[in-house]
């Protein structure tokens, strides 16, 4: 059976004693209308100032919660994502407060996307390919109360892992009877580390497929159908890295490498290098066994800059 949630079908956190918007049974499918990670404070005809005027109490809404029947604590939620499909625009932020250099971008900026044909133009001759996947997603958690939505946690939320796409199965714990599942924050692209705190922000439509599996799980499992593409452009990289015996200090030195390269050879601002890094540019653990220092590095396809 086939069901669908809308987007004012949602919730801010996740707190156990939400009362279901939908019951369903293994094997049935939900649609979920998921509403852009604004809550709607962003739209079309937005600017700068918007972001500056974000009321953060209301970002990262979620479609639900669905009550899986069956589902008890120490059960595994099974989420087949059978189709996802974005809507026409799209928006990337600089929120001041937030994101890996915070410190070093005080000012908000903000990026409005036109999204189709699989691509979004970010300026002239730079292109970001598309690569719809889910932001937030998760069960709730068994302690009472609400719980931010914006942490991820061990029952799933905000992981922002791209490889959360269409084809791909999500195992999650289940610490509560029914599961109570939900998702938003859909986005139409991202690099891994989502650098400056926001990805390319859609609203979408999300068709998921649910099972059960008897036993436990201690943290959400992704399986995919393929390889994870985004290692594999075909044009290259530009890579940068960041060396020492911190992995949070070396992320922030390849990524301020990154915006120092995009200045110099693409006579790029580094506010706009900021965001762009943060939709198209991936984060890697390079090596963490050689000590005292490991290696952070960051991944940008050549390929952007082709038009």
């Amino acid at each position: 059976m086939a069901h669908t949630l809308h987007a004012r079908q949602r919730h801010i956190g996740w707190d156990r004693s939400l009362p279901p918007a939908l019951r369903v049974s293994p094997g049935e499918t939900v649609t979920f209308e998921v509403t852009e990670a604004s809550g709607g404070q962003i739209g079309l005809h937005s600017s700068a100032s918007d972001v500056a005027a974000m009321d953060f109490s209301q970002v990262n809404p979620v479609t639900g919660p669905v009550f899986l029947e069956g589902a008890e604590p120490g059960d595994t939620l099974v989420a087949d994502l059978l189709d996802l499909s974005p809507t026409g625009w799209g928006w990337t932020a600089n929120i001041p407060g937030f994101g890996l250099l915070a410190d070093e971008f005080p000012e908000p900026a903000l990026k409005l996307w036109t999204l189709q044909g699989g691509h979004a133009a970010f300026s002239d001759g730079i292109t970001v390919p598309l690569r719809p996947f889910v932001g937030t997603i998760g069960t709730s958690l068994a302690e009472p109360g609400q719980h931010s939505v914006v942490p991820p946690r061990r029952v799933g939320g905000n992981l922002d892992l791209k490889e959360i796409a269409a084809g791909s199965r999500l195992l999650l714990p289940v610490e509560v009877e029914g599961a109570l599942f939900s998702l938003g924050d859909t986005h139409a692209a991202q690099g891994d580390g989502e650098v400056c705190g926001t990805a390319i922000e859609c609203s979408a439509l999300v068709t998921v497929r649910f099972g059960l599996r008897k036993r436990n799980q201690t943290g959400p499992q992704v399986l995919t159908q393929g390889p994870a593409e985004s290692r594999a452009a075909a044009g290259g990289y530009h890579i940068t890295t960041g060396i020492g015996p911190d992995l949070y200090a070396g992320a922030k030195d390849a990524l301020r490498r990154m915006l120092d390269l995009l200045e110099q050879e693409y006579a790029m601002g580094r506010s706009d290098a900021y965001l762009l890094c943060s939709v198209a540019g991936d984060l890697h653990v390079s090596e963490i066994v050689d000590a005292p220092h490991w290696v952070v590095s960051f991944y940008l396809p050549r390929d952007l800059f082709r038009g």
